[in-house]
Formats: structure tokens, sequence, C-alpha cells
């Protein structure tokens, strides 16, 4: 397995790191496995709060996205439940799958698709008819049986990175995982340090790399936000995605790294711990 982080790399990143902590230094257990306290919804198309057709719901200790209430009409009504406040520094696990059969008219790139939203503007920002957050998407993907679809991709909804030194423009970047096909449970991680380095993860090996997430002067979201292209973003919010295809999350937590922000050694050391862990 690839370690998380080098002493190099992060000597480089930390300088950069800043966040208001909450529970420093410990396990934050975004989802508690019976409800949705902390959790707020944000559907295009719809006000903020409006859970329409009951797409987000905890059933069996997982939180459902489920359409069962659309009568097969998606109708691009892209949603989202965002966690309460915001995040910097972070190590962020999650549990998914994917299950049964997309919505009848949801769009053919989106089947097996959902995503985990980063450094993301708050739902009360968003414009009503706003498809997706100003963010960074760790796009999750199953596997349609035709074709290889690696999962933990990037995905940049008003943003942009920096790649291998190079400022980054397209849309979406493959990550280097294997494709995860049928109802697996899949181990997906990201860590983020704040405006520097992000890493993705997938089953405990690193599978992208980037850095400096930026806002995109040229996206209507942007402008409609006021924000400032090629503004380094810190921190954000932290959402989960439905595009159409049923997904469950078993496991939603985050780990707070912002205490060892100004010593490097202890938060290679904390990364290195952190990389043995095992979901239960």
């Amino acid at each position: 397995m690839k370690r998380l982080l080098t002493l190099t790399c992060l000597l480089a990143a930390i300088n950069a790191i800043s966040q208001k902590t909450p529970s420093p230094g410990k396990w934050i257990q975004l989802f508690n496995g019976k409800d949705l306290n902390n959790w707020t919804v944000k559907i295009a198309g719809h006000p903020v709060g409006e859970n329409y057709g009951n797409t987000f719901r905890v059933e069996n200790g997982v939180i459902k996205v489920s359409y069962d209430q659309y009568n097969n009409q998606f109708k691009e009504q892209f949603g989202h439940l965002f966690y309460k406040g915001t995040f910097s520094a972070y190590l962020l696990v999650v549990e998914y799958r994917f299950t049964g059969d997309q919505i009848k008219d949801g769009p053919g790139w989106a089947y097996r698709n959902s995503g985990l939203m980063l450094h993301g503007q708050t739902p009360e920002s968003m414009v009503l008819e706003q498809d997706f957050p100003i963010s960074l998407e760790a796009q999750l993907l199953g596997g349609n049986g035709k074709e290889p679809r690696s999962t933990n991709n990037l995905c940049t909804p008003g943003t942009n990175v920096f790649m291998n030194g190079n400022l980054f423009t397209p849309h979406c970047v493959n990550s280097t995982s294997k494709t995860y096909a049928g109802d697996q449970w899949v181990r997906a991680e990201v860590l983020v340090l704040g405006d520097s380095l992000i890493r993705h993860i997938v089953e405990g090996d690193t599978v992208l790399t980037y850095s400096k997430p930026q806002y995109d002067g040229n996206d209507k979201w942007v402008k409609a936000a006021g924000l400032t292209g090629g503004q380094l973003i810190h921190e954000g919010t932290i959402s989960l995605q439905s595009e159409s295809h049923p997904v469950e999350f078993r496991k939603v937590e985050l780990f707070d790294l912002s205490p060892y922000r100004n010593d490097p050694k202890a938060l290679n050391k904390v990364l290195q711990q952190l990389h043995t862990r095992k979901i239960k």
C-alpha cells in the first residue's frame, strides 16, 4: 500500500492549512447511523431544506439516496446533502455502494455515479436552479460491465486545480483505481490539506493527487456568487450527491487534522496511523 504523504510533501503543504476546529484531533461521525440530524438538503429547482421525493433518507443504518417517489421523472433534479459547518484540513472516509437501477430519464453519464463534494459553498448560497455546488467533487463510479470505470475521480464544478505542476482546467479526470462492479461496498477516502495538497484514496491506495484548488472565474455560478477567479479555496462544506442512480452510504466520518498543521512531523505520524486503520 502507498503511504498517504511523505514528509517532504507535508513541509510544502502545511503552511497553507487553517481551520475552524470542531473536536480537534478526533474522529467526527458525520453520519450517526440513525437520522439526518446536522444535514441539510438542497435539490436543483427546490428551496434549501426541501427533501423532494424523500430523496435522502436513513433506512437500516445507511444513508439511502432513492428515487422511488419521483414517478420515473428525474428531470435533472440533481441533489446534495450538506453536513453542517465548514472544514479545511481533514481525512474524510466513506463506505458506499450502488444499488438497483437508475431512474428512467437519468443521464447516461450518471449511471452508477455519485460523489463527495468538498470545499463547497453553503446550500444557502446556491441559486434555486443551480445543479451542483461550487466545489471539488470526488466522483464515485460503479462498473457498467462495458468498460473500465475508475472511482474517486475528480470533477471540478466551478473550480480548477493544479496537477503535475500545471493549472488543470478540464472538468473531470480519472483516478488510477480499478473498477468496482456490482453492489459491493467500497471504501473511499480524501485527504484534504487546506488550499495546498489533496489526495484521493481507494481501499488504502492513493489514486489521484492535486493541489491549489481555486475558483474558475469563467464559471457562471462563480460569477453569480461574486467569487474571484483564481482565488485559492482553503475550506468549505462537505456534501453527498444524488445524480439519478440509487446509492447508499453506511459510513461517513472525518478526522480533523487542524491541530497538527504547524507540526509536519506529528501530522505525518498521524497520517501513517490513520492509513493502517480499518473501518469496522
